[in-house]
């Protein structure tokens, strides 16, 4: 599985590289308030680079936790990046996931994270920011069968949206039903639920990454739980996102 899924993480770093590479200027602001273009790829620089250390040394990677800032994250975004040393990163981390032996997980700064669920957090970290370059740029991506593992990343982080937010999690399940885009049908929890999320992934996915705003999305929300999650979903770690705005209409 890992091997799948590192094909796909490259295939959607191939996607934003192929935005950025051609650009002179990196300093072209984007949707994320205070955000370049180039923040958004030394942020993935950073984030890559830290994550491969922790596969490879989680001595080395919890030294330099405890040595860390409360805002290494952003700091991490406001680095020099070039496009060789994003480029390279991508790669260290790559191999150093898919030399993790399997059952093994690695150090994070939340619960420990095997390699399978580490690809698919830096493949929903690039899909996510690359969107913000998209939008940036006013480019249009095709969506891909590669917004599963999003939209999975994203159901699994239902209970983490309400801790991060300082809420109790619902006990009642959620029904998450999806159109993938090429049609077929992608779905999460059990059939009979009551509360359910339904809509192209397309939409979920901008939803969970906080992307586009619920107003601006094809999104049908059912039933109490799902309600109170559909505001405050968050695929992402750390503090609570601050959403964005919806669209003004013509």
């Amino acid at each position: 599985m890992i091997t799948e899924l590192l094909d796909d993480l490259r295939a959607e770093s191939r996607v934003l590289d192929d935005l950025v590479a051609p650009l002179d200027d990196w300093t072209v602001p984007t949707p994320a308030e205070g955000w370049t273009i180039a923040n958004q790829i030394s942020h993935l620089r950073w984030t890559d680079r830290v994550a491969a250390l922790a596969a490879r040394d989680p001595e080395a990677f919890a030294e330099a936790l405890r040595g860390a800032s409360p805002d290494a994250v952003d700091e991490g975004a406001r680095e020099p990046v070039t496009l060789a040393q994003w480029r390279a990163g991508r790669v260290e981390l790559a191999e150093a996931l898919a030399a993790l032996p399997p059952g093994v997980k690695m150090p994070w700064f939340g619960p420990p994270m095997s390699a399978t669920s580490m690809a698919t957090a830096r493949l929903m970290e690039t899909w996510a920011h690359g969107q913000d370059v998209a939008d940036a740029l006013g480019v249009t991506r095709e969506p891909t069968h590669r917004l599963r593992h999003v939209a999975h990343i994203a159901v699994r982080t239902f209970g983490w949206s309400f801790v991060v937010n300082g809420l109790t999690a619902p006990r009642v399940p959620v029904r998450v039903e999806l159109v993938a885009p090429d049609g077929e049908a992608w779905t999460w929890g059990p059939e009979d639920a009551e509360d359910r999320i339904t809509g192209p992934a397309l939409d979920f996915c901008l939803l969970a990454t906080q992307r586009r705003h619920r107003d601006d999305l094809d999104v049908t929300v059912v039933g109490e739980a799902a309600g109170a999650w559909a505001p405050i979903a968050q695929a992402f770690a750390g503090a609570p996102g601050a959403g964005r705005a919806p669209r003004r209409r013509p």
